[in-house]
């Protein structure tokens, strides 16, 4: 059975999908980008917007009844790979061993014009 999970400590959807999808013990995040939920405002910083994308993904875990201690696996999207070291450096603190799989890529462009974007899988 899948359930969509939905929270409003996380920013909306920009497009047609759900902020997360689970089934069995499984919660899939969609992309979080670095939307402040209450503000709908992006931070400039590359740090506090890798920040403000895993606060959002640790909303949607929580809503789903799970938190960032039981992500199994994390993708970054970055706009720019020059980012990494500092985008790291913010991981590091949401995030303790053992680390998650992640896999981090370069992309072309962001939705909105964003530098980060998170995704996750995570067991509850």
């Amino acid at each position: 059975m899948l359930t969509r999970i939905d929270t409003a400590a996380a920013p909306g959807a920009v497009g047609p999908y759900s902020q997360a999808m689970a089934t069995g013990n499984l919660v899939f995040a969609s992309g979080q980008l670095p939307i402040d939920p209450a503000t709908k405002a992006m931070p400039d910083d590359v740090r506090e917007q890798a920040a403000q994308s895993l606060r959002n993904v640790r909303a949607i875990l929580e809503a789903a009844g799970t938190g960032l201690d039981k992500v199994l696996k994390a993708t970054v999207y970055l706009a720019d790979i020059k980012d990494f070291p500092a985008v790291n450096e913010v991981y590091a603190t949401f995030f303790s061993a053992p680390f998650p799989a992640r896999s981090c890529f370069a992309v072309a462009a962001l939705p909105l014009g964003a530098k980060v974007e998170v995704e996750v899988v995570a067991v509850r």
